[in-house]
């Protein structure tokens, strides 16, 4: 928040985003760990689950007339589609945390950081880089969750991700996760030093 009273702690806002297979939710999930109260932000998808993933604890999964719908009322703080499937972050318990003082951990889509970055200027928004695209097709192999022609979609898409992060003007810190726990570490200190 702009302001802290009594001086406590305000709340904030913690947008990790970047392309796929280069390390996000292992580094949300080592963030959630390692920062006192933080509370991580469950975003609506129409993608089925994917791997070891659980409804309400890596997404809340819905059909695309209840995102519609939902997405009609004004009911999400962003939303995306990539890859043919919509994203949308519920708004309600984000203001709520982030007024209780909390850190909210969020990832989300390229799109989405701009639309938070407009709504929410106070956020604190990483866009996390692959060391480089051979390891990035590495990583996106190694998940064997994904068609062959679906990985090649998201590496197509990756390099057009990178472009549009640097020119949207969005995202305040660019990270390379090359060490998982190192890109942690400098992500805590990157909040912890953040003006709120």
């Amino acid at each position: 928040m702009s302001s802290s009273e009594g001086g406590s702690v305000a709340g904030r806002l913690v947008v990790i985003s970047g392309p796929s297979g280069t390390g996000k939710t292992s580094i949300c999930d080592l963030l959630l760990e390692r920062i006192p109260g933080a509370v991580w932000s469950v975003s609506a998808t129409t993608r089925p689950p994917r791997g070891r993933e659980s409804a309400g604890r890596n997404y809340e999964y819905v059909s695309l007339e209840e995102f519609t719908r939902r997405r009609a009322r004004g009911e999400f703080l962003e939303t995306a589609e990539y890859c043919s499937y919509w994203y949308g972050t519920p708004e309600a318990p984000v203001r709520r945390w982030v007024a209780q003082g909390k850190t909210v951990v969020m990832e989300i889509d390229v799109q989405g950081g701009v639309q938070i970055a407009e709504r929410m200027a106070e956020s604190v928004r990483v866009f996390v880089m692959p060391p480089d695209f051979e390891s990035l097709k590495a990583r996106l192999e190694g998940r064997d969750t994904e068609s062959k022609a679906h990985m090649a979609k998201r590496l197509a898409a990756a390099d057009g991700e990178i472009a549009f992060a640097r020119d949207s003007g969005c995202y305040q810190y660019f990270v390379t996760n090359d060490v998982l726990q190192e890109t942690v570490a400098e992500i805590i200190e990157i909040i912890s030093g953040h003006a709120s």
